[in-house]
């Protein structure tokens, strides 16, 4: 027997690479004799970076740039061998960098982004990839354009303040000192969902609230980012409103195709053909994945998601051991054999086991248990 083990990261308490190894573990146990191949996947979220690695030559970086409140961090990035650089906006602008307290879309920036594009074109890099899931963000990329030298300004030729509410007061973009090295660059914007960045789909009003957006807040942060769609299709030449994946990271997918010219593609694509997963998929017998929370957001266009589909084509059962359920989880189920969270639907939104690698792999490994029997009992 074969198992296909390919988790995204657990937010917030294992990373995919930790996941899939206890996963790993809890499998073993429930079937010794079987062939493991652990795939480590990211939908463009956190994760990017070490599943790209996996599959090329490359390593690790670090630079000093500013967290979403504008505060000097240290992120990393991964430089491949072939000079393309793949940052996780998650790195720079993640929502993991922030208290519950400190979440305020209305002033919260892409700056550090940008500061790590310019950091990569300073290596040499000629091909960025930037994976734009799990942002604290909802500036439309905002931060990072003016961070590689664009200017955004009000009506009296005045710098806008950093943040997703300014985005009201803009009235003209000027990309003459835009990093001139962008125009040699190849850049893929590695999405991890499809939204459009406005609209009861786009990104303040889905996102926003995990953000710290109150229903106001993100109305009123809804109705900035179409201001600034407008001015980007009128000063950039680029039609972003609707554009699929434009509203990920907080419309920061937007600011990437109008600022860096980016090609938007689904960021577990990226992954899967980096590292043949169709190929691996279809040698398996099961395959196992998980994330921290399945809930509604996991339709679109999640890791978790895209691979159920992948291995359904396949004719392979895949069960899913997430962190949690949340509302709206219930649309992953006909794609799945089977759903086995780790904690009940009624814990509390946040709420993590005490131990998440040994409590994933004792799920897992019951997981597997129930599986085994419910094959044997129909092919006795």
């Amino acid at each position: 027997m074969r198992i296909v083990i390919a988790p995204q990261e657990f937010k917030g308490t294992l990373t995919a690479r930790h996941a899939a190894e206890a996963m790993a573990a809890g499998a073993r146990r429930a079937a010794p004799d079987a062939e493991i191949d652990s795939i480590p996947i990211s939908d463009g979220g956190p994760g990017l970076c070490d599943a790209l690695l996996s599959a090329a030559p490359g390593r690790l970086l670090r630079a000093a740039v500013q967290d979403p409140l504008g505060r000097t961090i240290e992120a990393e990035w991964a430089l491949l061998d072939d000079n393309t650089a793949v940052i996780e906006t998650a790195s720079a602008a993640g929502l993991w960098r922030l208290t519950p307290a400190e979440r305020d879309p209305l002033l919260t920036t892409t700056w550090g982004v940008g500061q790590l594009i310019l950091a990569a074109l300073d290596t040499g890099a000629r091909r960025l990839i930037i994976g734009l899931g799990g942002s604290a963000t909802n500036d439309g990329g905002a931060g990072m354009a003016v961070a590689l030298g664009a200017r955004l300004l009000n009506d009296a030729s005045r710098h806008l303040p950093r943040g997703g509410a300014a985005l009201a007061r803009l009235y003209r973009i000027d990309t003459s000192n835009l990093d001139s090295r962008l125009k040699q660059t190849d850049t893929i914007a590695a999405a991890d969902v499809i939204n459009p960045l406005c609209g009861p789909e786009g990104a303040s009003l889905v996102y926003g609230p995990q953000k710290g957006a109150s229903p106001n807040v993100a109305r009123e942060l809804d109705d900035a980012l179409r201001h600034y769609a407008q001015i980007i299709e009128r000063d950039l030449g680029f039609s972003v409103l609707d554009a699929p994946g434009a509203g990920a990271a907080g419309g920061l997918g937007a600011g990437l195709i109008g600022f860096l010219h980016a090609t938007v593609r689904p960021g577990f694509d990226i992954v899967a053909d980096a590292v043949h997963l169709h190929e691996r998929l279809k040698q398996a017998d099961l395959v196992l994945t998980g994330e921290g929370r399945l809930d509604g957001q996991t339709r679109y266009g999640k890791a978790v998601t895209r691979l159920a589909r992948l291995a359904s084509d396949c004719g392979v059962p895949v069960i899913v051991v997430p962190g949690s359920l949340g509302d709206g989880w219930e649309t992953l189920r006909p794609l799945v054999h089977a759903i086995e969270p780790i904690l009940s639907d009624a814990v509390p939104q946040g709420a993590k086991p005490a131990h998440p690698a040994g409590a994933l792999a004792s799920i897992t490994e019951l997981a597997v248990q129930r599986w085994i029997l419910n094959t044997t009992a129909r092919n006795p």
